[in-house]
């Protein structure tokens, strides 16, 4: 990996067997990348970034100016999220199995005596995963028929800088575990850009007219999601 130096902007460059030039602004920093064709020369690329400079600002500048959760100490009367909405956090030790319970504005973590945060962190998060898995599983066998397409594989991840990923020829997703935290319908937005990259690997036209057709509301679910607060571990180098 090479850099490039734009002021006081730094651009990492990757020199990849693709076709295109693809330029990315990744959290929480807004650190800048630009994978680009093996063959294209360091300086047509630099003028390719350059070209983008103003656009590379203003996504630094969201993303530097975007609200971030505070670490959680997994304690009683602790505020936590799950789609979308707020509920506070119960601890209850036992010396029973662990398990977790949600209720109408709770979430009770019933951990082992002496649990300590790491525990319980984990306790909560294979709870989070269990349930974005079916919730996924769901979204993705309705628009499997829409879409007239098979998503052979999917699974729940931590990822540090994107809500999802799609391996095009393997037909297998990758969805972020923070989504289980977020409303249903930005899970739902997820699901189906993922796998319209089935359909189509790049974010040209045809992607936006396809997210169009399947998902004409997609744009505001985008919007929302951007306005949400970022999981402070989420987005940790």
């Amino acid at each position: 990996m090479t850099q490039i130096k734009l002021g006081e902007i730094t651009v990492d460059v990757v020199r990849k067997d693709i076709k295109n030039i693809h330029l990315s602004v990744y959290p929480p920093t807004g650190r800048v990348r630009i994978s680009a064709p093996s063959r294209i020369k360091l300086e047509t690329i630099r003028v390719y970034a350059v070209s983008k400079l103003g656009w590379i600002k203003k996504q630094q500048e969201k993303l530097r100016s975007q609200e971030r959760e505070t670490p959680r100490d997994y304690i009683t009367r602790e505020s936590h999220y799950f789609m979308g909405k707020r509920y506070l956090l119960k601890i209850t030790e036992t010396d029973a199995s662990q398990t977790v319970v949600l209720r109408h504005r709770e979430i009770e973590l019933v951990v082992k005596k002496g649990a300590d945060l790491k525990q319980k962190q984990k306790l909560l998060e294979d709870w989070y995963r269990k349930r974005l898995r079916h919730s996924a599983g769901k979204y993705i066998a309705f628009w499997e028929k829409q879409m007239n397409l098979k998503v052979e594989e999917f699974g729940i991840k931590r990822m540090r800088t994107k809500w999802g990923s799609c391996n095009r020829e393997a037909k297998r997703i990758w969805l972020n575990l923070e989504l289980a935290k977020k409303p249903k319908e930005c899970l739902e937005y997820i699901v189906v850009h993922e796998m319209v990259h089935v359909l189509e690997r790049n974010h040209g036209t045809r992607f936006v007219a396809l997210m169009d057709q399947f998902l004409p509301q997609w744009r505001q679910y985008k919007d929302e999601l951007n306005r949400l607060p970022v999981g402070h571990s989420n987005w940790r180098y």
